[in-house]
């Protein structure tokens, strides 16, 4: 005992020595932290109000710099969002905005002088500009083009002006000119550009974990365009934006009208695995530094399979010209931009809380649900059980799902969820994910609040209050908050106040920073075998002592291993996003709340 209690006041010195107090923002070390999926505001939607399905929701991010700050434009959102940073956003209410919000939207800044907008929900309209957007002042086109659903907006360095639109299972992508200086007018050159080849391209395969048993067509929609060296990359999302392997691909041409080939080592941006997925539907945009970040669409999909969240992550450009984002662990606390070397990669920082017992004051419901392939949900509705104690317990709030959720009796001060942690550790940051249950609102509403308080204790007993936001104003459904210390604990606990909407509801507690053992060693075992159907991969690997989960890694090759699968527990992954006619090289490593293990060595994939 004496030895470990050294060795935690060791571990103890070193995380303080290292880190520094916040200011408010998320801080490792001085600099900035964010979590994903984003923490900002979401809208509850219009879409399925008729249901009496209450959601909050943003997708298909359309993020322009202009004049060296930031806006954000998301789906049916009544308005935008607005930064300085890339990770404190503050929302715009707009004079005037298409009756159901914006649908898919895109935005464009032309040479600092004026943003263009485009994206009514009925798939028709004016395009909006505007030379001073953070007043929420708009002018629209006398114009009115057709079929601009899931369109983009990219205005050439010559000032020719392109329309890139799409969303079905059988039409392709497709561009036609605008005539940016006589009322965005169509000058009648349209083309067509691309489609999915599921035959060949194994991600593209409709379904979660691309596996369907009747529908084979997955969905190409969400066309962005970024040039980048005098190339120009189309990029485009698919199968389905329900699905965990929702991401977005590459094609790359000479001219914004094609001819486009197909990047070898798609899809670009892809997170299939960990808390929450999916890394598709998105824009990415370039930094004032010259760091370039892709923002995608996440799939929660517990309430509606149109019930998702916005992602970030930093995006490169490799020596062939490949265009990539990092997601590994993207959905633990990364780097923000602020960062000089390590903008948008992971902090270091572990999950402590998984499969945290958990106990709650009280539980009207503890719902477990996932996504199935051959109807909308499997649901499960959980019995309640107590402990010895006789405390509700509850397994669905460290399960690392986002569509399982507990419901509370009551929406008051009453209402408090414990978390013992397996392990004592040093909690840096907390991310709490708030759930939508029958909460009776329907479009963006505001005054919203999340108010609570969290405290943390090394032994159950004595409590330390490190989070006081009894007081908010602040509207966080993604509440991602970083101590101003990091502070020593086993046991974490969050005492509601009132949260938005008639129940009090939460899907997940994530607690994160570092422990006081060893991380695992490293994999044994890991074979990987390649099925007839080429487009499909199993891996299996020996169980790790100590290990929370395992990271696979893949490329195109040994020093471009671009894409990862984040799985818990499980010692075996069928993988069925690969293309049929690529040699791909593959690794894993080990996690646990104290570390990542060292990386297998590359396994080529013929």
């Amino acid at each position: 005992m004496k030895i470990r209690k050294v060795i935690e006041r060791l571990a103890l010195a070193a995380i303080l020595f290292s880190a520094s107090p916040g200011t408010g923002s998320a801080q490792s070390a001085g600099y900035d932290t964010y979590c994903n999926p984003l923490d900002i505001d979401y809208t509850y939607m219009v879409y399925n109000s008729s249901k009496n399905i209450s959601y909050r929701s943003g997708a298909d991010p359309a993020v322009v710099e202009f004049r060296g700050e930031y806006y954000l434009f998301v789906t049916r959102s009544f308005g935008y969002w607005h930064s300085t940073d890339l990770v404190n956003w503050d929302f715009i209410k707009p004079a005037q905005w298409f009756f159901e919000g914006c649908n898919a939207p895109t935005a464009f800044n032309y040479k600092d002088s004026v943003i263009y907008f485009a994206g009514d929900p009925a798939g028709y309209g004016s395009i909006l500009y505007s030379d001073d957007p953070k007043s929420g002042k708009w002018t629209p086109t006398a114009s009115i083009s057709n079929n601009i659903q899931d369109s983009e907006l990219f205005i050439d360095d010559d000032g020719k002006t392109y329309l890139y639109w799409g969303s079905s299972n059988v039409y392709p992508i497709r561009v036609k000119e605008l005539n940016k200086n006589d009322r965005m007018l169509e000058t009648g050159v349209k083309k067509d550009l691309i489609n999915l080849n599921e035959e060949e391209h194994g991600w593209e395969r409709f379904g979660e974990n691309n596996f369907h048993p009747t529908l084979k067509e997955g969905y190409m929609e969400g066309a962005s365009m970024t040039k980048h060296n005098g190339k120009y990359y189309l990029q485009y999302a698919a199968p389905g934006t329900q699905f965990n392997v929702y991401g977005d691909g590459v094609y790359v041409g000479d001219s914004p009208l094609g001819p486009f080939t197909y990047m070898k080592n798609n899809p670009m941006s892809f997170k299939p695995g960990g808390f929450t997925n999916g890394a598709g539907h998105g824009i990415t945009v370039k930094q004032t530094n010259g760091q370039y970040w892709h923002f995608g669409t996440m799939a929660l999909a517990s309430n509606s399979h149109w019930e998702r969240r916005l992602c970030m992550f930093p995006t490169y450009f490799d020596d062939e010209g490949l265009m990539h984002s990092n997601t590994h662990y993207g959905d633990y606390p990364r780097f923000g931009p602020d960062h000089p070397t390590k903008a948008g990669q992971h902090s270091g920082w572990m999950l402590l809380s998984y499969r945290g017992k958990t106990t709650v004051s009280s539980s009207q419901m503890q719902i477990r649900k996932s996504t199935s392939t051959d109807n909308d949900f499997d649901i499960t509705n959980m019995p309640l059980v107590r402990n010895n104690a006789g405390e509700i317990t509850s397994e669905v709030l460290t399960d690392e799902s986002p569509k399982s959720f507990w419901v509370a009796d009551a929406n008051d001060d009453q209402q408090w969820i414990k978390i013992e942690m397996l392990q004592p550790g040093m909690v840096n940051a907390i991310q709490l994910n708030f759930h939508d249950h029958e909460s009776g609102i329907y479009t963006r509403t505001e005054g919203l609040r999340h108010r609570f308080t969290i405290e943390v204790s090394e032994n159950g007993k004595e409590w330390k209050t490190v989070v006081d936001r009894s007081k908010s104003y602040k509207d966080s459904p993604n509440a991602y908050i970083v101590l101003n210390q990091p502070q020593k604990a086993r046991f974490i606990r969050y005492k509601n106040i009132e949260v938005p909407g008639n129940n009090l509801a939460m899907s997940e507690i994530r607690v994160f920073g570092t422990g006081f053992g060893k991380k695992p060693g490293k994999v044994k075992g890991f074979e990987v075998q390649r099925h007839e159907d080429r487009r499909d991969v199993s891996t299996s690997w020996k169980e790790v002592a100590g290990a929370q989960g395992y990271n696979i890694r893949w490329g195109i090759a040994p020093n471009k291993l671009y894409q990862s699968w984040l799985v818990y527990e499980d010692t075996e992954l069928l993988m069925r996003c690969f293309d049929k006619s690529t040699t791909y090289y593959m690794s894993i490593e080990a996690f646990n709340e104290n570390g990542i293990s060292e990386s297998t060595k590359v396994i080529k994939i013929d």
